[in-house]
């Protein structure tokens, strides 16, 4: 196995301390080890795309940033929760960090508005104007400004996906985990999603993203991560993409570049 060496994430974000850290991470379901020993930063403004086959153990890695998997060995930073020590606010934490799933997990009973506004009302104590505003902007981060009233069943699955990325995003969170969030979705749709996530990165979002869309980590990620068998096995610019230094990235890359 050959690694490229990480990216100097302090050139791109001057001295701001990264906000995840995995250092030798392990992870097991019972005899079976899908995380073996995983080293990787994220710098505060960065994107960062983890990709490879079924099984790497990429989706893994993004479910511990959230704690939905604690770890099982090594060390875990994320915004400045130590999550391999004991007694962790995962409450506090999960205010810091949003998540999107491929699955929308949208209430189909409540409004737009009410879906994404719920979380805020309750956890950050909004008031009913005060939630309508939020709503407001980060529908219209997403496309979304004119559809606060409809209901879940009203809208195509690209649009149900943008509100729950809008969802994530009304909790002001200082960085956003994306879980293959276009693989429900037809090309079209997906291309629709695919542009709001680019308009996030433009805007200085910190985001960590399991995607097979081998095209968009190119041009949006600052740093790509391939995973094989567990671990890290190269990682390096989208530009690697187009130059694998090892088998195992050239046979996943294939034609499809």
């Amino acid at each position: 196995m050959t690694s490229m060496s990480a990216i100097d994430t302090a050139s791109l974000s001057g001295t701001a301390a990264p906000l995840v850290t995995f250092r030798g991470v392990r992870k097991s379901f019972g005899a079976l080890e899908v995380l073996k020993g995983i080293d990787l930063t994220v710098a505060p403004g960065q994107v960062v795309a983890l990709i490879g086959r079924s099984g790497s153990g990429k989706s893994t890695a993004l479910r511990c940033i959230n704690a939905l998997e604690p770890i099982s060995a090594g060390e875990l930073e994320v915004c400045g929760y130590s999550l391999h020590r004991p007694g962790v606010d995962l409450r506090a934490l999960r205010q810091e960090v949003g998540i999107v799933f491929q699955s929308y997990n949208l209430f189909p009973h409540l409004t737009v508005k009410q879906n994404v506004t719920l979380a805020p009302r309750k956890v950050r104590k909004l008031n009913r104007d005060q939630a309508r505003e939020l709503a407001s902007e980060v529908l219209a981060q997403v496309g979304l400004g004119d559809r606060m009233d409809a209901y879940p069943e009203q809208l195509s699955g690209g649009q149900q996906q943008r509100v729950a990325i809008a969802r994530s995003l009304a909790m002001r969170p200082k960085l956003m985990l994306f879980d293959e969030v276009t693989s429900a979705l037809d090309p079209e749709l997906t291309g629709e999603v695919l542009r709001v996530i680019g308009k996030l990165a433009a805007g200085g979002m910190t985001m960590v993203l399991v995607t097979h869309e081998m095209a968009f980590a190119r041009q949006v990620a600052d740093q790509v991560v391939y995973m094989h068998q567990g671990k890290v096995w190269e990682q390096g610019s989208g530009k690697m993409l187009a130059n694998p230094q090892t088998d195992e990235l050239r046979q996943f890359v294939g034609s499809g570049l």
